[in-house]
């Protein structure tokens, strides 16, 4: 494991937020050239993805507080803004993320799920990149096992025991949902925001996949199941009302 970059004897930098910045560069680098190839606006596009980024923090950061960590927080209020500590929720900031741009892309009278499909892909490969990040902090690991491709998580108590690597898992998940989206694109026979749903859809699977081999913290479970789980059975309903019977309008 790997949770600080250390530059030197009294600077280090922490992986899982250098990793995280990463992700939010490497998609706003590809953002600029399918902007182009997609013919769609690129200062709007930027004006989004930094809607993205802002909505998406307080997201991930507030489920984290207020459902994972309330009674710590309630007692320390100072903490929550020690971010760099860690303490975030995909699912909060996924959520925060759909909130904030339908707000901003609805004010400024654009369509929701038109952009939603030119963002859509991004969505895994910065995922992918979050999940590595996890893999190298040591967080969100798996349940006990002893397969071949095992892993030790030093941080981890019992110390010496091998897990599930179900970071690894969801990292090759989202690469094979990555390369199913852009080839969906190239059809170009869908109605909008058919891209964001299918990514629900297929995300969530994995997600609940996931869930269910991990054995990390992850706040009071509801009927012995996760907030993620139940999350994920959400947008497993709601993508699969919307690519069955949704009609194609915004």
């Amino acid at each position: 494991m790997l949770p600080h970059l250390h530059i030197t004897d009294g600077l280090s930098l922490p992986i899982y937020l250098l990793l995280c910045s990463l992700a939010y560069c490497i998609c706003l680098l590809w953002l600029v050239p399918r902007a182009k190839k997609l013919n769609v606006n690129r200062n709007i596009a930027l004006d989004i993805s930094l809607v993205i980024m802002v909505s998406g923090f307080l997201g991930a950061r507030l489920l984290h507080v207020f459902y994972e960590e309330p009674h710590y927080y309630l007692n320390d209020p100072i903490q929550v803004f020690k971010f760099w500590h860690g303490g975030f929720v995909f699912y909060g900031g996924l959520i925060g993320t759909l909130v904030g741009c339908f707000i901003y892309i609805k004010i400024k009278k654009l369509s929701f799920l038109q952009w939603a499909d030119f963002f859509t892909p991004m969505a895994p490969l910065g995922y992918a990149i979050g999940r590595l990040a996890c893999f190298l902090n040591g967080c969100c690991y798996g349940k006990i096992c002893d397969l071949p491709w095992a892993v030790n998580f030093p941080n981890v108590l019992p110390s010496g025991i091998t897990r599930h690597p179900t970071q690894l898992y969801i990292v090759f998940w989202e690469i094979i949902l990555l390369i199913t989206l852009l080839n969906i694109e190239k059809l170009k026979k869908f109605k909008s925001g058919s891209l964001l749903f299918i990514w629900l859809f297929l995300h969530s699977i994995g997600r609940i996949f996931m869930e269910f081999m991990r054995d990390d913290p992850r706040g009071d479970m509801i009927l012995n199941l996760s907030i993620s789980t139940w999350i994920s059975f959400g947008f497993i309903l709601l993508s699969s009302w919307f690519l069955l019977f949704k009609k194609d309008t915004d």
